[in-house]
């Protein structure tokens, strides 16, 4: 009997009514997993010392599995031996979890970091109250919260390392270096990522929720009036929504993006039929190796569950545009999201591709302006500057110009400035320096070319720009 649902079912009924069975019969003590759950009423209790130690034992989690009390009381600088007291009531209360095998010391659970989450959002003004739990998924939970006029909201904190969804690291890419890592610092980058696709969606105008705030593993944002596409059964007009959605997947395209999970289950609609698309901690760049797989995959879910589910048949729609939008044909056009917000597959190389072609732009539109000021300036004399990191000396230059013909060609291929386009570039800068008619020493003139000079050849060699403070005249 005590291994039965039947026995668990009976505990959870009773640690709800808050019936004494424990002192009244002596079965055993249930296991965390059934009966951890989120009770904020433990935060009215904990005072600004307890949520010290608790930061503490957070920050020592950086570089410790399980962090030494001497550390975590170092950490709090708390007097009197009031670390220990704290780390008493925060263990009570299964805010943090003690283990001494190797050595003593602390680690922070799950509900540990959902109350450092929620009171830094309170002390931050965003929200004042928590409500029931609305969803539950294989990587976050969902309750409803409220600010301080009443304003329901939703709060998302995301679980990440469950026994439903323990391949992480091999499904998604939150961890970049490294082989070690925490299950609280994986869900923090969840919800980070999460928060980043969200807010630059709704400033693009998408159906997706108003992102309101985010700390830690914990994403704010507005509550949809809607139900998952799962539960409805029947639809007003099937074929507008199924054009909506494979539209929708096809804007997230043309803006370098898949969504990789898209699915009834991540659709919300209302009673109007309109929709509002959810959950994007897996969302990956089009640049993805797998990334047209997973376009193509996400249309099949969409195909099944309006063929199986509401007995709509997109392919024998006659009146239908267009069945299966063409992963090829939506490129990004609509801007670099993707590079934006460092999308799964969109790599360093990308980003330098498009710096190189950046700079590529801007070089030949200096070019073209620095031809018509040395075509105006031509006649005015010109004065050689004094000797810089990128210019030979005149006696190479005539002894060996074959050399450096060859080397400029060199240059040209790996990207770096020639001395003949460095002194090109020189010209028409010093001929205006010239036609300006300022009065100014040789000294501060040369010295203004030479860090010109080094500036260009920088520029145009791809290396980062120093910054150059000018003091004085």
């Amino acid at each position: 009997f005590r291994s039965s649902r039947l026995y668990v079912c009976l505990l959870l009924i009773l640690e709800e009514l808050r019936f004494p069975w424990r002192t009244l019969c002596h079965l055993p003590q249930p296991t965390a997993s059934y009966l951890m759950k989120l009770d904020v009423n433990v935060l009215r209790y904990l005072g600004k010392d307890d949520f010290r130690v608790l930061t503490a034992v957070e920050m020592g989690q950086k570089n410790h599995e399980i962090v030494p009390s001497s550390l975590v009381d170092t950490i709090a600088s708390l007097k009197h031996g009031g670390t220990h007291k704290c780390l008493k009531e925060l263990l009570r209360h299964k805010l943090v979890h003690h283990e001494s095998k190797k050595y003593d010391g602390y680690r922070l659970t799950n509900m540990g970091y959902d109350f450092l989450a929620i009171k830094t959002l309170t002390a931050r003004g965003v929200m004042s109250s928590v409500g029931r739990k609305i969803g539950v998924g294989k990587e976050a939970d969902v309750y409803e919260v409220a600010d301080d006029e009443g304003n329901r909201m939703c709060l998302k904190l995301h679980r990440l390392g469950r026994t439903s969804f323990r391949a992480v690291k091999s499904k998604r890419d939150y961890l970049r270096q490294g082989s070690h890592y925490s299950w609280l610092y994986l869900s923090r980058l969840s919800a980070v990522k999460e928060f980043a696709f969200m807010r630059a969606l709704q400033t693009r105008g998408l159906p997706v929720p108003e992102a309101i705030d985010q700390n830690r593993h914990a994403v704010l944002m507005s509550l949809v009036d809607a139900f998952p596409l799962v539960q409805i059964k029947e639809l007003a007009s099937p074929a507008r929504i199924y054009t909506q959605l494979i539209d929708l997947m096809e804007r997230l395209a043309q803006m370098g993006l898949v969504h990789c999970d898209f699915n009834e289950f991540n659709i919300l609609i209302n009673e109007e039929e309109e929709i509002t698309l959810i959950d994007f901690p897996q969302m990956v760049s089009t640049n993805h190796a797998n990334a047209e797989e997973l376009f193509e995959r996400d249309v099949d879910c969409l195909i099944r569950f309006f063929s199986k589910k509401l007995g709509y048949v997109p392919s024998l729609d006659s009146a239908l545009k267009r069945v299966r939008p063409n992963f090829q044909l939506a490129s990004p056009s609509a801007g670099d999201l993707d590079s934006e917000l460092r999308a799964s597959g969109f790599k360093r190389e990308h980003q330098a591709a498009l710096d190189s072609v950046a700079e590529d732009d801007s070089d030949s539109e200096a070019g073209s302006g620095e031809e018509e000021e040395e075509e105006e300036s031509s006649s005015e004399p010109e004065c050689e500057p004094e000797a810089s990191s990128s210019s030979g000396s005149d006696g190479e230059e005539e002894e060996d110009s074959e050399e450096e013909a060859s080397e400029e060609e060199a240059d040209t291929k790996a990207g770096r400035a020639s001395p003949a386009a460095v002194a090109a570039a020189e010209k028409p800068r010093e001929g205006v320096a010239e036609a300006s008619g300022k009065d100014s020493d040789n000294d501060d003139a040369a010295s203004l070319s030479t860090v010109a000079t080094g500036i260009l050849s920088m520029r145009i060699s791809g290396r980062p720009t120093p910054a150059v403070s000018l003091v004085g005249g």
